[in-house]
This record gives structure tokens, C-alpha cells and sequence, in this order.
């Protein structure tokens, strides 16, 4: 097969402030596939992901653990190296932000916006979210919080040089008009569109002189270069441009990237800030921006604090690689997020990992062993059956491509499985432990365990974008090679004599989900524990018992206390007093009468947590008048060193008017 072209592919580069979660890893992993694809194909790929390292956010993490910014960096960086290269990211570059070469060009750049007019010095009022690392005027707030993460933001005010995004917004507005495949999906195109372009854009701020963990301004030493114009220009620092026009030949030969591939969230710093800034340097803009979706996890937040962050090498742990790039690339939607829970992935597991594809590898194999010795023949007994499995199967490359090609990864996938899903049906219809029975048969039993072999080795060979390791592991088990990607359109390639594995391996063994629930207990216990160290918080288990201290009255005698009455009551009826901000006024029963009882125990209590409760009630106290309203007892509070108060109550259920001894 010759070579079909260039192909360039891009991720958005993580930002190294911490480890990623399996939401943030989906990406790469989608990367991957469309990589691996595109070589299957022929393509000369070249696949480019890497690390953001600078900035506000980063700078804060590095003092607060002591250490300087490229020390915390170089070790954050290794963590979402290390994520990729566990996941069987087969990437042809891994760029960092403080890589020399790209620090030096985006120094260069920064310097050609401002010769020619591009930026200007101003200074910037405004709200600014340090997790997003974006600025944010009153009326763009929602609810008073970043519109993009949702978090607190605080004043600011610094001088800052910026960029003339409307100078270029006329010419970026009309480009998208008229390559309606720049951006994908539409609905991201429309969002920009009407939210951002349509309604005039604001000059962006393109540097900072409050924080110094960034690439310096060269003739500005206040400066820092702020973090979008720094990391943008990865996807061009990476292959070899050079602001002088001295490109490399990897650059004249890669550039327009083919793809871009982002999260929803930074689709407007992809299509707007990142093609305007192309445009001031007079290059070509990337033929697409993909902004995929979210993976949630069951649909709520991650978050270390409710120990329900996923990870990629803790599901790697217990399901393996292969099964973990399944999951991400066949639960995410299109366009809509899509969910991961340790319940689902160990549903999916089962079912078509282990049921449908490990099931349909191990049966032939084992029925090729038991009726043939191993040894895969064809003989030409075939049956009108034959030809529904071999449609499916030869028709699959070109669907799988298709819908790849539209970023509908579900939909790939599930055209890869077609062929193990129809192949499954065809052992059911064609019955060969019947036709194993009947020697007469014999020669349309090994046509059948042949068209089972050649509709797997077709699905295996389609299968090495998504399930690399999977898929070799099937074509070694049946004794073959990988094949041409032209000829997976064809059926028969199998040559007579091939022999399968005499000890066929488990592909995925069943998963047991009361056991992948305690080792999951056991992950979020340690997200707990760690996330309870990050933040200083004492475990529940370590807390020294509180105790107090009151100043003792003097002693009585055991007459005195004679002359108290206390008794169990609860309370049917109870509202706050008007007139007092502290009292609640209850109605208690108590045996077979009911008494009316003001307490100083709003503050703790709602009318409504009071009623129902079985309470213990001093009973002979005499009626006073609070607040205007007449008490015939006390209820019995315990009081903490901060003054909140707690009923007394019986430890067991006891009856209303019980006598307390």
C-alpha cells in the first residue's frame, strides 16, 4: 500500500498544575485511534500532545509545596507522560511549554505582534479566575462566578499588554462562513458564532505582570507571556516554524495540521484566538477543530473530596489497557457527554468484552483444535448463510472509516464489532457441534470454522486503532499476520493449512462486580485520606475527644434532687415565638397530658426537626412567661464549647409520660 499523504494530529496539551482524571485522558486516547487509523490507512502521520506548563495557577501550586515552578512542572509533566504511555498512546512528539526551542519562537512572535501593530500596552481591570487563568468583565459572570468552571473570581488590576482581536475578526467571521468543516461539530460553530464573533470581540490580554512563572516579554522584563499565546503556538513551535521564515522541512510538510482535537470547553480560544494569531503571522489555519465532549462520571463532578475521581491507571489496575480504551472510545457520545462509573465499565466489560469478543475467539479456536487438529481449511462447502456473515464482514472497513472520518467514534467502533456480533449469530445458525456429528458433513464443518477464522482475523486487523494489544494477541492465537488495510474488504485471503494456538488464552475474563466495588472502597478511601493531607484536614479517627470543662455548683443533697420531676415527652406541635429570634414554644405530651414548653434552642433546631421527638422534660418546674409566652417546663440540652445545642433523649424508645430516674 503506498503512502497516502500527510497527516497531522493534535490533542489540546494538559495543563501540569495536577494528575488528570479519566475525563481528561479520554481525549489522547481518541487521538490515538484516529492516529492509529490514518496509519493503518497509509497516511504518514505525525502525532503531536504535550504539557501547558506556565502560569498563575502552577506558580501557586509550586509555593505551596515548596519547590520551585520547573521542579513541580517536571514532575507533573512525568505523571501525564506516564498516564499516556499506560494507555498505549502511540504519540510521535510529547511538547512541554518550557521546552527552549519553543520558548525562544514564542518570544519571537510576541515580539512581531507588537512591531507590526498587533499589541499594544494597556492595563487590565477586571474579575479573573486563576484555574481557567482568564480574565472576566462584571456582565460576563454568572451568577458572580467564572462561566466557565463555575469557581470564585477575584479584582484585578495589572498592566498588561494586548491583542487586536478585531482587527481580524471580520476576516476570521467570513473564513468560517465559508469552510463550514473548520469547526465541528455545527453546534460548536454556532456557539461562536453568535456568542462571541457575531457580537464583537474584545482585545485580548496577551501578557502579565503580577506573576513571573511564564516565558518573559524580551523587551518588557515585567512581563510574563500569558498562557493562550504561549500555548497555542505549541502546534506549530512543535514541528519547526520559525517567526524569521527559516521553517523546517517537518513544518513545510505538516502544516495546516489536519486536525485539531479539544475539549468543548476551549473551543473559542481554538477557533477564535488561536486562527486570529495564525493570521497575524500570515499562516494557513488547521483544516479542523473537533470540540468533543465531556466523560462524566455518572454524572456529577470529580472530586478527590467526595472520593469519586476516576483514574486512568486505577481502571488499568483492575480491567487492563485495552478495556479501558474501549470503554472511553465507545461510551462517548458525538456530541453529548457521555458517563463512566466503575459499574458501568464493569457491565461493558462483561458483556462485550468477555461475552461477545473474548467468548467468540476462545469457542473457534477450541472447535478448530477439537474437530481439526488446529488447522484452519477451506473446502468449498458453503451455504447461503455464508453470504450474510461475509457482507457484514467485508463491508466493515469502509463504515468504520466512515464514520471515524466523522469524529462519531461510538459508531466506528460499533462497526468493528458488527463483525463479532454477526460472526456469534453464525455459530448459533450453522450449529457446528451438530455438523461435527455427522461425518458426511465434515468439509461444510471446516467451511464453516474457515469463515469464522477469516471474519475474525478481518475484525482483529480492524480492531488494532482501538485495541492494539487485543488485537495482536487474536491474530497471534490464530496464527496469522496483520494484514494490508486494502484487502480488508476481501474474504478468502486465509491460505489452507494455517494452524491456530493449541492453548487458547482468555482474552477478558468475567469480572466480578462485588469484587471491583471493594478494591473500588479501597480507592476512595486512599482519595480521601490524600486529599485530607493536601488540605490539613485531621482524620475523623486521629481528632483528640473534645471535652468541657464547667465550674461546679455546690453540692446538694439527694433531697434536693428528690423534689425534681423528670419525664419522657414528645413533642406534637411546635413554632418559633414571634417576638424572639432564640425561642421555640412546643407542645409536649406527656402521659395523658400535654404541656406547653418555650426553649432557647432555635439556633439548632427547626419547628419542623422538632416535632416527633421523644425529648426528656423537667416537669414541676414552675410556669414562667417568656417573650409573651407562658412555659410549664424544660426540655433537657446538651451544650458544646461553640454553643450549639443537642436534645436529650432516650436511648431506646420509651413511652410518653415514662418516668426518668
Amino acid at each position: 500500500m503506498g503512502n497516502k499523504g500527510n497527516y497531522y494530529l493534535t490533542t489540546a496539551i494538559a495543563y501540569a498544575s495536577g494528575k488528570p482524571h479519566i475525563g481528561n485522558s479520554y481525549e489522547i486516547v481518541m487521538a490515538d485511534a484516529i492516529a492509529r487509523f490514518k496509519r493503518l490507512q497509509g497516511y504518514d502521520v505525525f502525532f503531536q500532545t504535550g504539557t501547558d506548563e506556565h502560569g498563575q495557577k502552577i506558580e501557586g501550586k509550586a509555593d505551596a509545596a515548596g519547590i520551585a515552578p520547573k521542579a513541580y512542572v517536571d514532575n507533573v509533566a512525568g505523571i501525564i507522560r506516564g498516564i499516556c504511555d499506560s494507555l498505549n498512546v502511540s504519540y510521535d512528539k510529547f511538547i512541554r511549554t518550557t521546552d527552549a526551542d519553543h520558548e525562544k519562537q514564542v518570544q519571537k512572535m510576541f515580539k512581531r505582534f507588537y512591531d507590526q501593530g498587533d499589541i499594544y500596552k494597556g492595563a487590565y481591570e477586571g474579575m479573573y479566575c486563576t484555574p481557567c487563568e482568564s480574565f472576566w468583565t462584571e456582565s460576563q459572570l454568572v451568577d458572580g462566578k467564572c462561566p466557565d468552571c463555575g469557581r470564585e473570581v477575584q479584582p484585578a488590576k495589572e498592566e498588561a499588554y494586548f491583542f487586536k482581536m478585531s482587527k481580524y475578526a471580520d476576516k476570521l467571521i467570513d473564513y468560517i462562513n465559508t469552510h463550514p468543516e473548520f469547526i465541528q461539530p455545527v453546534s460548536r460553530k454556532n456557539e461562536m458564532m453568535n456568542n462571541f464573533l457575531l457580537p464583537g470581540l474584545q482585545d485580548l490580554c496577551v501578557s502579565r505582570s503580577s506573576y513571573k512563572w511564564g516565558i518573559p516579554v524580551d523587551f518588557d522584563d515585567k512581563h510574563v507571556i500569558y498562557v493562550w499565546m504561549d500555548a497555542l503556538s505549541n502546534y506549530i513551535t512543535g514541528i519547526g516554524y520559525d517567526v524569521d521564515g527559516n521553517h523546517t522541512e517537518q513544518y513545510k510538510k505538516l502544516w495546516p495540521a489536519d486536525l485539531h482535537l479539544i475539549g468543548k470547553d476551549i473551543v473559542r480560544f481554538h477557533v477564535i484566538y488561536w486562527p486570529i494569531f495564525l493570521m497575524a503571522l500570515g499562516e494557513p489555519l488547521p483544516k479542523h477543530v473537533f470540540g468533543h465532549p465531556w466523560l462524566l462520571q455518572g454524572g456529577e463532578k470529580m472530586s478527590k473530596s467526595r472520593g469519586n475521581v476516576i483514574y486512568a491507571d486505577d481502571l488499568i489496575r483492575l480491567f487492563g489497557v485495552d478495556a479501558v480504551r474501549y470503554y472511553v472510545l465507545h461510551e462517548m457520545p458525538y456530541e453529548n457527554d457521555g458517563t463512566i462509573t466503575w459499574e458501568l465499565m464493569t457491565e461493558r466489560f462483561n458483556s462485550d468484552l468477555a461475552n461477545i469478543l473474548g467468548n467468540l475467539v476462545n469457542r473457534t479456536i477450541s472447535m478448530t483444535n477439537k474437530y481439526f487438529g488446529g488447522v484452519v481449511n477451506r473446502t468449498g462447502a458453503a451455504e447461503a448463510v455464508d453470504e450474510e456473515l461475509k457482507s457484514v464482514v467485508t463491508e466493515a472497513r469502509d463504515k468504520a472509516a466512515a464514520k471515524l472520518d466523522a469524529m462519531r467514534m461510538t459508531d466506528s467502533i460499533d462497526e468493528v464489532f458488527a463483525i463479532f456480533k454477526r460472526s456469534n449469530k453464525y455459530i448459533d445458525e450453522t450449529e457446528p457441534w451438530v455438523l461435527a456429528k455427522d461425518e458426511a458433513k465434515k468439509d461444510r464443518l471446516s467451511e464453516v470454522m474457515y469463515n469464522l477464522t477469516e471474519s475474525i482475523i478481518i475484525g482483529a486487523n480492524l480492531l488494532l486503532p482501538y485495541m492494539p494489544d487485543t488485537a495482536k494477541a487474536i491474530l497471534e492465537q490464530l496464527g496469522v499476520c496483520e494484514r494490508d488495510y486494502d484487502d480488508l474488504d476481501k474474504f478468502g485471503l486465509l491460505e489452507n493449512g494455517v494452524k491456530v494456538t493449541d492453548s487458547p488464552k482468555i482474552l477478558f475474563a468475567r469480572q466480578d462486580i462485588k469484587l471491583i466495588m471493594e478494591e473500588v472502597e479501597k480507592i476512595r478511601e486512599a482519595q480521601r485520606a490524600e486529599y485530607e493531607r493536601e488540605n490539613g484536614i485531621v482524620p475523623e479517627a486521629e481528632k483528640a475527644e473534645e471535652v468541657i470543662d464547667v465550674e461546679a455548683k455546690p453540692e446538694i443533697k439527694f433531697d434536693d434532687f428528690e423534689k425534681l420531676q423528670f419525664r419522657v415527652g414528645e413533642i406534637v406541635k411546635c413554632e418559633a415565638v414571634p417576638k424572639s429570634k432564640k425561642l421555640l414554644c412546643s407542645q409536649v405530651k406527656i402521659g395523658s397530658t400535654t404541656k406547653q414548653i418555650v426553649s432557647g434552642i432555635r439556633s439548632s433546631y427547626t419547628p419542623e426537626e422538632m416535632v416527633g421527638k421523644k425529648v426528656m422534660v423537667l416537669v414541676n418546674l414552675k410556669p414562667a412567661t417568656l417573650a409573651g409566652v407562658v412555659s410549664e417546663g424544660m426540655l433537657l440540652c446538651a451544650e458544646d464549647s461553640e454553643g450549639k445545642l443537642a436534645l436529650l433523649t432516650p436511648e431506646k424508645d420509651m413511652p410518653s409520660g415514662a418516668e426518668i430516674s
